[in-house]
């Protein structure tokens, strides 16, 4: 294997040794397959090409001080895929069968498990596509299940340090009673658009506020929205959010700190009051809120002044980093280690 600069590594797919796939055929699941292509073949009118009719999810594996390798909450991952299976009428693949996939997965690519304290982790790709030719709209009858894995370095190039997003509301990320509470592909695509004219603007993401009002705080497209007054802690509560596992997470920390936690709708308006607002999601952890610009409303809503993170987002995000690796107890029973 080449050396890898571990502390380098951009957030962007590497080639690994092998993948895993199973396929849904005949109303059933089939078994567990190892494969070292990273090519697939599908149908020319497979319902994932034609109709959308796919998810995926993104979990990380951290190896620790004592050599082991950590994954975070993989049951919450495989419970979400579920919903999204519900969502768009796919197959829904049991919880054993996705951590078997995991686990089997990270032991045959563990060399490109970044070393601790590089700052890198192993990304976990699982991925359901429908695969069954269809021209008229509806499910198909054959599934594919995959996870790849790829060594990955922080999502954002600044790291855990504040950066500017932007309110854009000539955009809507999903539909109120849409496909935004579930991982499906077509979300991230309706959101390239906004993306690239915010990161052309000189903003790291765009801030969404929901899609029927124009007026309450929804995400951060490929992250949950928090913020913070005092000693609560602030998330929105809409029927077109994703619910991240990060955020819940972040949530139970911020009551065992002693902390209040509010989900609820939160208003535009309303992110005048916070000291800290920050993003959250597995590829970034905690990305921190320099300021948020409402470039309609011609509005500036500032959270750092020194290009610092606010002491509780950073309590947090140390926290959790230190569960993740190992460096803390885990009174929560969050982390599985994979032997």
């Amino acid at each position: 294997m080449e050396h890898i600069d571990w502390s380098n590594l951009s957030f962007g797919y590497m080639k690994t040794d092998y993948n895993v796939r199973c396929y849904y055929r005949d109303g059933k699941w089939g078994e567990l397959e190892v494969s070292s292509s990273d090519t697939i073949n599908i149908h020319m009118g497979a319902t994932c090409l034609h109709y959308g009719q796919e998810s995926f999810e993104g979990l990380k594996v951290f190896k620790g001080q004592d050599g082991k390798a950590r994954v975070f909450r993989m049951d919450e991952n495989a419970k979400r895929m579920q919903a999204s299976s519900r969502g768009i009428r796919m197959p829904e693949l049991p919880v054993e069968q996705f951590e078997e996939a995991v686990r089997k997965v990270v032991k045959l690519n563990e060399r490109f498990i970044p070393p601790y304290e590089s700052g890198a982790a192993l990304y976990v790709r699982p991925i359901m596509l429908g695969l069954g030719a269809q021209v008229g709209v509806s499910p198909a009858k054959e599934y594919l299940f995959m996870i790849f894995v790829t060594p990955v370095g922080p999502y954002f190039k600044e790291g855990f340090k504040p950066t500017a997003m932007a309110i854009l509301r000539g955009y809507d990320r999903a539909a109120p009673l849409g496909t935004g509470t579930i991982k499906v592909g077509g979300n991230y695509a309706a959101s390239l658009a906004a993306g690239e004219k915010a990161h052309e603007l000189g903003y790291s993401a765009v801030l969404y506020l929901d899609a029927k009002e124009k007026k309450y705080i929804d995400e951060c497209g490929p992250a949950n929205f928090f913020g913070i007054r005092g000693n609560s802690y602030i998330t929105p509560l809409s029927s077109s959010i994703l619910p991240s596992i990060t955020n819940k997470s972040l949530m139970t920390l911020a009551e065992s700190m002693g902390m209040t936690v509010e989900r609820r709708q939160v208003a535009e308006d309303e992110l005048a009051t916070f000291q800290e607002a920050g993003a959250c999601g597995t590829a970034a952890v905690i990305s921190p809120i320099q300021r948020i610009d409402d470039l309609d409303e011609n509005k500036s809503y500032v959270f750092s002044t020194d290009g610092k993170p606010g002491p509780i987002s950073e309590k947090l995000y140390n926290k959790l980093r230190a569960i993740q690796y190992g460096d803390e107890a885990d009174e929560f029973n969050w982390v599985k280690i994979l032997d």
